[in-house]
């Protein structure tokens, strides 16, 4: 079948108002776990161009909030979050959270970070690593005791050792590839959760 990149979900998305279709991804996840709660406090690493932080938005309702963060410039508005375009790579996040106003720790770190794809299978799979990787390093110093992480990564050789990481500070460790990822894609998710902070 033919790469169609504006397949069933580009469709439902643009009928339900989502800036793209990677947020059926988020929901299907959230449908089988139930991960989102009412006033939950959410981190959105690689968030542009903001469907999962709609999501998000969506079911944590007023009293929770959102920060968004990605490379590329995030345009919508959500009420209860706030977006910044910034370099994960080179972005000091305390000291630009503590100018915001926001004060951690988080309820949940999501991260749909990507690399921008080069054709070359491995290589294309260990930045998606080195960004997994980022993500991990910033939910442990940002996630609260038992919060919830979820993590985009490329399949690899590496797979095995990512999480194996994982289960050293989280109690519960899903992998769900979800119905809306594409055809032939290598995108997998982890879904980490009870996360147990490593002691100092």
């Amino acid at each position: 079948m033919a790469y169609n990149p504006k397949d069933y979900y580009y469709h439902k998305a643009k009928e339900e108002n989502y800036a793209a279709r990677s947020v059926f991804k988020l929901q299907e996840i959230d449908q089988r776990l139930r991960i989102f709660r009412p006033g939950m406090k959410i981190l959105d690493l690689g968030a542009a161009p903001g469907s999962w932080s709609q999501y998000a938005s969506k079911k944590v309702g007023k009293l929770g909030r959102v920060l968004g963060i990605d490379i590329q410039p995030i345009k919508i508005t959500l009420q209860n979050a706030l977006f910044l375009t910034a370099d994960m790579r080179e972005l000091d996040l305390g000291k630009t959270m503590a100018e915001h106003g926001i004060e951690p720790p988080f309820d949940m770190v999501l991260s749909d970070m990507a690399p921008k794809t080069t054709g070359y299978r491995l290589q294309d799979q260990m930045r998606s690593l080195e960004l997994c990787e980022l993500a991990l390093a910033t939910a442990e110093r940002f996630l609260r005791p038992e919060g919830t992480y979820i993590c985009k990564i490329f399949h690899s050789d590496e797979f095995d050792n990512y999480r194996n990481k994982l289960r050293e500070v989280f109690t519960k460790i899903d992998v769900i590839k979800p119905e809306s990822v594409r055809k032939g894609s290598k995108e997998i998710f982890f879904i980490a959760r009870g996360f147990k902070p490593r002691k100092a």
